[in-house]
C-alpha cells in the first residue's frame, strides 16, 4: 500500500465567511485529491495587491511551518502564492491559472505595470519549481523556454451534475418556459469580464431573435449549473481568461457556447457543432453568433468532449505529478548523500 502523499497547499484565493463562493474549481480539486487519499493542509492568505500582506503571509508561513518532515511537497495555487514558501524547504509544484502568468490587464485591456511585475515574478518562481502546471497551452509562451510545463485545465465533477431536462431546470429556478435565455457567468463589476459588451450583443440580437440575458453571479455553484441546464446559450465576452471552468461545465451540460477568442475557447469547443468562437470582439459579431446558435435551437454534444476532464481523472494525474516530484527529490537527496561519503 502506498504511503499517503502529504501536501501543503498555498493559495491566495480561498472561500471566506464574507465570500463563500470563491474559487469553487479549487475547492473541488482539493476535495477530489483528498478523496483519492492525498493529505492536504491549506495555507490561505489575501495579497490584495498589497506588498505588506505578502510580507505578513511570509512571516506567518515561516513561523507556522518549521517541521520539514511534516509534508512531502508544497503546491502553490496561483503564481503569487509561490512567493510565500521561501526559503525553499520542500519540493515545489506551482499551478498558474491565468492573470498570474498572462499579466493583469487594465479595464481598457492594456497590460498594467503591476501585471507585468506579477508576470515577471511568476516566470521567475517557475524556474525554481520542481513541476509547473498551466491550465491552457496559451500560457506557455510566458514561461522561459527552458521551463517545462504540464497542461492540466481545471476539471468538472461529472457525477455531481444534476440530471435535469431544460424545462425542469427552468421550473426549479422560476424561469419562463417559452423564452430564449442567454447566460452570462461572471461578476458584472469586473471590467475584464466585459458584462456591458454581453449586454450590448444581446440587445443587438434582440432586433431579430428575442432573447433575454440571465446573470449567473453570487449564487451557489449548484444553482449556476442549473442555470446552464435551463438556458439556451452561454455568452463569454471576457478580455482575458486562462482556462475558465465555465467552458467545461457548459460543455458537460450540453449548453451551446458563444465566446470571443479568449483563453482555451478554440481548443475546448472550436470544432463542436452548435458552439462558436467569434473572429473578433465586436458586439455585432457576437450578436450574429448568438442568433445562429438560437436558430439552431438544440443542445450540443459537449459532455463527451470533457470526459477526460472529469475531476476523478484529473486528481489521478495530479497525484502522478506529485509522485514524480517526490521521487526526483528523493533521488537528489540520495545522490547528494552518496557524494558526501
Amino acid at each position: 500500500m502506498l504511503t499517503p502523499i502529504r501536501v501543503l497547499m498555498i493559495t491566495s484565493e480561498w472561500p471566506t465567511a464574507e465570500n463563500a463562493f470563491l474559487v469553487p474549481f479549487l475547492v473541488q480539486q482539493v476535495d477530489f485529491l483528498r478523496r483519492a487519499g492525498v493529505e492536504i493542509e491549506i495555507f490561505a492568505f489575501r495579497g490584495a495587491k498589497n506588498p505588506l500582506n505578502y510580507v505578513k503571509a511570509l512571516w506567518r508561513f515561516n513561523r507556522q511551518y518549521r517541521d520539514v518532515s511534516k509534508f512531502d511537497l508544497v503546491h502553490a495555487q496561483f503564481g503569487q502564492a509561490a512567493l510565500i514558501p521561501w526559503p525553499k524547504r520542500w519540493p515545489l509544484v506551482i499551478t498558474f491559472h491565468g492573470t498570474d502568468l498572462l499579466g493583469q490587464l487594465s479595464p481598457e485591456g492594456e497590460l498594467m505595470l503591476r501585471g507585468r511585475l506579477l508576470r515577471w515574478l511568476s516566470k521567475t518562481t517557475a524556474r525554481f519549481a520542481d513541476a509547473v502546471v498551466i491550465v491552457s497551452e496559451a500560457m506557455r509562451r510566458n514561461l522561459a523556454p527552458t521551463t517545462p510545463a504540464i497542461v492540466q485545465p481545471t476539471g468538472v465533477d461529472l457525477d455531481a451534475l444534476p440530471k435535469l431536462k431544460q424545462a425542469e431546470a427552468r421550473e426549479r429556478l422560476g424561469l419562463p418556459l417559452e423564452e430564449k435565455l442567454a447566460l452570462f457567468v461572471g461578476s458584472p463589476t469586473n471590467p475584464l469580464k466585459r458584462y456591458a459588451e454581453a449586454q450590448e450583443a444581446i440587445a443587438l440580437a434582440n432586433d431579430h431573435t428575442p432573447v433575454r440575458l440571465i446573470l449567473g453571479w453570487g449564487r451557489p455553484h449548484r444553482e449556476i449549473i442549473e442555470l446552464m441546464l435551463a438556458c439556451d446559450v452561454l455568452i463569454v465576452t471576457s478580455a482575458q481568461e486562462g482556462s475558465p471552468t465555465i467552458f467545461k461545465e457548459a460543455l458537460a451540460c450540453d449548453l451551446p457556447i458563444v465566446s470571443v477568442p479568449v483563453g482555451d475557447a478554440v481548443e475546448r469547443f472550436g470544432s463542436i457543432e452548435g458552439c462558436e468562437v467569434t473572429k473578433d470582439r465586436r458586439a455585432t459579431t457576437v450578436a450574429e453568433a448568438v442568433e445562429r446558435v438560437l436558430r439552431r435551437n438544440c443542445r450540443i454534444k459537449g459532455r463527451e468532449a470533457v470526459e477526460d476532464l472529469d475531476e476523478k481523472v484529473l486528481a489521478q494525474r495530479m497525484i502522478g505529478i506529485y509522485r514524480d516530484v517526490i521521487d526526483k527529490a528523493h533521488k537528489r537527496t540520495h545522490t547528494h548523500a552518496q557524494e558526501q561519503l
